[in-house]
């Protein structure tokens, strides 16, 4: 099993043997019967499968959440939606590459869609930035939401990112100020807005791009203030401590939807959604497709009244009355 996590090991041990098997079965055809062993042993491989990945810790979901060969933003772009059209630049400075976005149809709707975009191997990881987009790429996005809000045009953006670069460079054209005013922007914008968690949702650099009416995550994605390897690095002074702050963190699909953080879920298929693009791309089409018919059925001062009161009810808490004297 390529790209193997290590919860996945007794699974791949289990495949090892299947295949011995299958072998044993093709080269020693006369005389004995292999299919009854070979039943039982796919029938076990089905049944470890299913209680693993129905048990996952927010860890191994953040694992998930980082498998090399999970669908990236220009998966779905192929999938998910259609006659996508790329724009480039920010009219500033340059065209990150971390960013991509541009007009495409998501079933009978014309929309923008905007997502960060990872690499599959080094060269195109160095292109994309590792998916850690510079001010550039946060500028490009606002450029291509106000040409959104110019014709009418509903925005969807794909979140998939460890956070925003934080080099010398970024700094130096200020990547605070550039998230600051997409966040500002985007709570001002009278077209439905929807973000997708699909993959990381580190920090400010996911928040960026994720102001919107409904915030969607996909099972095994996670959304967080910081990753659990610094979280753990802080509080523990040890990063080994990531599995732990993940827990505390309540990170995972679940957590965020019951903290009101996420709106819905978007179901994978057992495994993840690197095992079956089509199932995910199918179900984030549907629930998509859902909340965008539903959007467009408001007017544009509720949905923005809406939007204003779905982040002022964030980040509730409780104080501790005083004891009576």
């Amino acid at each position: 099993m390529k790209h193997q996590l290590d919860f996945e090991k007794p699974i791949a041990e289990l495949q090892r043997k299947l295949e011995e098997l299958t072998k044993h079965r093709d080269t020693h055809s006369i005389g004995i019967d292999f299919d009854e062993e070979i039943a039982r042993m796919e029938e076990k491989i089905a049944e470890t499968r299913k209680q693993i990945f129905s048990n996952l810790t927010a860890w191994q979901r953040v694992q998930l959440a980082r498998h090399p060969k999970r669908p990236f933003t220009l998966d779905y772009l192929g999938s998910t939606f259609s006659d996508f059209q790329e724009l480039h630049g920010d009219r500033l400075y340059a065209d990150d590459r971390a960013v991509v976005g541009g007009f495409a149809r998501l079933g009978g709707h014309r929309v923008v869609v905007i997502g960060t975009q990872k690499g599959r191997d080094t060269k195109e990881n160095i292109r994309r930035n590792f998916g850690s987009a510079h001010p550039e790429g946060y500028r490009k996005a606002l450029r291509l939401m106000r040409l959104a809000d110019k014709f009418g045009l509903p925005i969807v953006t794909l979140i998939d990112t460890a956070g925003a670069y934080p080099g010398i460079g970024a700094e130096e054209r200020h990547i605070a100020e550039a998230i600051a005013v997409n966040l500002r922007e985007m709570m001002l914008l009278e077209v439905p807005i929807i973000a997708v968690v699909i993959g990381e949702g580190g920090s400010g650099g996911a928040l960026g791009i994720g102001v919107a009416d409904r915030v969607l995550i996909l099972e095994n994605s996670y959304y967080s203030v910081i990753s659990p390897e610094g979280c753990a690095a802080i509080l523990w002074k040890d990063r080994a401590a990531a599995a732990k702050a993940a827990a505390a963190l309540k990170i995972t699909a679940k957590d965020l939807l019951e903290l009101g953080l996420a709106d819905e879920v978007v179901l994978e298929p057992l495994g993840g959604a690197q095992n079956d693009l089509a199932i995910t791309a199918a179900n984030l089409k549907g629930q998509l497709l859902a909340n965008l018919d539903t959007l467009k059925a408001m007017s544009a001062d509720e949905r923005l009244k809406a939007r204003y009161a779905k982040f002022r009810a964030h980040g509730r808490f409780l104080e501790k009355q005083p004891a009576a004297a």
